[in-house]
């Protein structure tokens, strides 16, 4: 085949990038060649990331073949994080990642809603009564309309069997959105937007047997999906653990699972489904000549030579130009990869200042093998002519305006908790910014146009990792950073906070000024800076006083330049399974003044699968030390006044049942080990105190629920602070998570609460002297309260950390 002519215009175009361009192999060209004969498409819909059954969607996406798409309601903001001290948004963001890593390998697209993960709720009526459910049920309308499902799926019941509100919520959303979708008096106003109602054929609940809990039925739909796929080299187990993999934050590391496999299926609505998820459904394409030509390019499929299948699939493109419901995108991608096509748009830096020229070049190549194909590429009236087998290159360069600042479009705006705010509805839906900075290219291949679109991207070359690509980031010329989102001062006493400056351009001078409510007080004013280089930075510290009668406020920072006021900090997240996440979140936080006394100042501290805690205790005077495993096993721990064992170390730490008899003669001898919570699976030792207890799934989820002091005489209720019903106020997310149950007699049980019409509960702290020493195991949600600024949380740790009277 002659291949005369490819143009390709480049601009920078507000749209959605799917991916990097990236080349198939010749089987996974053979895999997607044969998915054009099918349309029709699945959504699946749950609460939170890892929710998603990958195996079922696997086998959606690459053995039915049809589209297929996954929309989790929150992004897991409100869980647990193993593998860092990252929380709420910021662990949201993390969650997001994986799960756009996971739907790479599985093959699945990825929505959300607005709804965020405010943490473990026990009812769907309490979940909505949080979420709003009205709007949330509009966002899975909206991806309903948009996303065109035939069938759709949800993980769980509408019932407690869920084990989750946010689970149950889930189902009855996407149960009323199955009818709402179809109903133009429901949300019309998204009917002004570019969608459609629209009607999917069935709704269906995906049963499961894990656990002790088996909701399959021998009457169910029954679908083997344990199925091997040839050209991919795997079965569909393979490929669902391989996903489910990438939820590291969670634990989810999975087993590859070899051989039949079944998923059940009970009828929620619709049509009901006898032998097939898709019965009644015409997914084959109707057209008979299109069919004819697809079963003729599949059986001439040259696994060794690709390109041979290009003048039937131009002929194909021409022959689909309006057939509705068919993948149009698919196809497209399939004969760039027969062409052996692949372009990137790159940059040499990573960061780049609003108002500053972002410079990129775009790098194309064609190897059909056979053909030596002319090329022109056209941008602001350059030409780039491309040979076969050759790279070709072309440079541009843009102007970075404050709309391309990298900020999650969700969240640009200050949330309540239960959900984000979204000003556009078109933002509904997308993982990411559906608009970053990108290049069009519009390719013609003998008078047929595929558009592909690449984002900018920083490209670099590790000395061990070598090529990499990262997300390019715009940012505010400066950067003013707080290192904690709430700052505690102790007795009224003025606190040094510092503030980190960066600058992302250069030849930049300004201020930045401290903003504080009336009676309050900063030393310096405002501090100047003066940066000559992109990258540099200063430390600004400003010493706060409180006002004398205030026991809150707000500190917002402003930085100053030429006129202007911006007030953004700088976050970024690293790990090596996800793409860099950069966050330029408002610069401002809580401040808050408590009454506080503590006895004994140093902390040795053993850091379990992350958290702040340490931070915090250096905030308010404590001397902290992080020790390893093996540091608590070499080392003498008699200068320590305290140890405290991070979060979940007896679930992450291999060492964990090593250090326990080094930590309890430590207590025998007078010191105090105060541990934090552990999840009751998973254990690498249950052996946590001097005397037995056993960790349960029982937790109080309600952050204002009424604390009782069983033991209101105990030291660790009155020494060094005097705790009253007060410092439980003001409490975030929950009271506390994974309780003790079968607690020994020797331990003292000293507080007893509950959620809404459940039993009381006393296994949230345990205290028991021991030898000399006391020993202290808390599953209340320290982890939470003490980044937060909770002042009477540091009040009870305080307490829980002081030598035994």
């Amino acid at each position: 085949m002659n291949i005369k002519t490819f143009f390709l215009a480049a601009l920078l175009l507000p749209c959605l990038v799917r991916a990097q361009m990236q080349q198939p192999s010749a089987a996974e060209i053979a895999q997607g060649i044969a998915s054009l004969s099918v349309k029709g498409s699945v959504l699946y819909i749950a609460a939170h990331p890892d929710d998603e059954n990958t195996r079922l969607l696997a086998y959606l996406a690459k053995e039915a073949k049809v589209r297929t798409a996954y929309l989790s309601l929150t992004r897991g903001d409100g869980g647990q994080n193993l593998i860092g001290n990252e929380q709420a948004e910021l662990l949201g963001q993390i969650r997001t990642q994986e799960l756009l890593a996971a739907r790479k390998v599985d093959g699945a697209e990825q929505f959300f809603s607005r709804a965020n993960d405010f943490g473990f709720s026990k009812t769907s009526d309490e979940t909505f009564k949080i979420w709003g459910k009205e709007q949330i049920l509009a966002d899975a309308v909206w991806v309903i309309r948009k996303f065109k499902p035939n069938v759709i799926i949800t993980r769980f019941p509408e019932d407690t069997r869920a084990g989750h509100g946010h689970h149950a919520a889930s189902a009855i959303i996407a149960r009323e959105a199955f009818v709402a979708a179809a109903d133009a008096k429901r949300f019309p106003e998204q009917l002004k937007q570019g969608v459609s109602v629209w009607q999917a054929k069935r709704i269906l609940w995906n049963t499961y047997n894990f656990g002790n809990n088996n909701t399959t039925a021998p009457d169910q739909l029954k679908i083997n999906v344990g199925i091997y796929n040839p050209l991919l080299g795997k079965n569909y187990g393979e490929i669902a653990a391989i996903s489910r993999t990438n939820h590291k934050s969670q634990g989810f590391g999975s087993t590859l699972q070899r051989g039949e496999a079944f998923e059940y299926f009970s009828h929620t609505a619709g049509e009901p489904a006898t032998s097939s998820l898709f019965d009644g459904i015409d997914i084959l394409l109707p057209n008979n000549e299109i069919a004819n030509l697809l079963k003729e390019i599949q059986q001439q499929f040259n696994i060794n030579k690709p390109s041979a299948s290009l003048p039937s699939l131009l002929k194909l493109k021409k022959l689909t130009a309006n057939e509705k419901g068919f993948k149009h995108q698919l196809l497209d991608e399939m004969i760039l990869a027969c062409a052996g096509f692949w372009a990137e748009a790159v940059t040499t830096q990573q960061s780049y200042a609003v108002g500053d020229e972002v410079p990129f070049t775009v790098n194309a190549i064609f190897r059909d093998g056979d053909t030596a194909p002319k090329i022109n590429y056209l941008a602001a009236a350059q030409t780039m002519s491309l040979q076969n087998n050759k790279v070709s290159t072309i440079h541009y360069r843009v102007k970075a305006t404050p709309a391309d600042i990298t900020q999650p479009y969700y969240l640009q705006k200050n949330h309540p908790i239960g959900y984000y705010t979204i000003d556009k509805q078109s933002d509904v839906g997308y993982p990411e910014n559906p608009s970053p900075l990108q290049v069009k290219l519009d390719v013609d291949i003998a008078g047929e146009l595929i558009n592909v679109r690449l984002p900018l991207m920083f490209k670099s070359t590790d000395p061990i990792k070598g090529e990499q690509y990262q997300p390019l980031v715009i940012a505010p010329k400066v950067t003013a950073t707080l290192n904690d989102q709430a700052y505690l001062f102790v007795n009224h006493q003025p606190k040094a906070i510092e503030v980190n400056l960066k600058s992302f351009t250069k030849n930049v001078a300004g201020e930045v000024v401290p903003v504080l409510p009336a009676g309050w007080k900063s030393s310096p004013e405002k501090i100047s800076f003066n940066f000559a280089q992109k990258g540099d930075g200063q430390l600004a510290v400003f010493t706060i006083t409180p006002a004398a009668n205030s026991t809150s406020a707000t500190l917002n920072l402003q930085v100053k330049i030429a006129g202007e006021i911006d007030s953004k900090g700088f976050r970024t997240i690293r790990y090596e399974h996800i793409p860099d996440i950069n966050l330029f979140p408002n610069a401002t936080a809580k401040l808050e003044v408590a009454d506080l006394k503590i006895a004994g100042k140093s902390i040795a501290y053993i850091d379990g699968a992350g958290d702040l805690v340490s931070n915090a205790l250096q905030q308010v005077g404590y001397e902290v030390t992080h020790l390893n495993a093996s540091q608590v096993l070499l080392n003498n721990l008699s200068s320590y006044d305290a140890i405290v064992i991070g979060v979940r170390f007896f679930n992450v730490n291999e060492e964990a049942k090593n250090v326990q008899a080094k930590l309890m003669d430590y207590v025998k001898n007078g010191g105090v080990v105060l541990a934090q919570y552990n999840v009751n699976n998973g254990l690498k030792s249950s052996n946590f105190g001097p005397y037995p207890f056993r960790l349960v799934n029982k937790r109080v989820t309600e952050e204002d629920a009424k604390v009782t002091f069983t033991k209101p005489n105990h030291a660790a209720l009155n020494s060094p602070n005097k705790i009253t019903e007060k410092d439980f106020d003001g409490w975030v997310q929950e009271r506390g998570l994974y309780f003790a149950d079968d607690i020994d007699p020797k331990y003292e049980t000293i507080v007893r609460m509950n959620d809404t019409a459940e039993a009381a509960n006393d296994g949230s702290l345990l205290i028991a002297n021991y030898g000399k020493g006391k020993f202290v195991y808390t599953s209340l949600s320290f982890f939470r309260q003490l980044p937060a600024g909770v002042p009477g949380a540091y009040r009870l740790f305080a307490n829980l950390l002081a030598k035994p009277l």
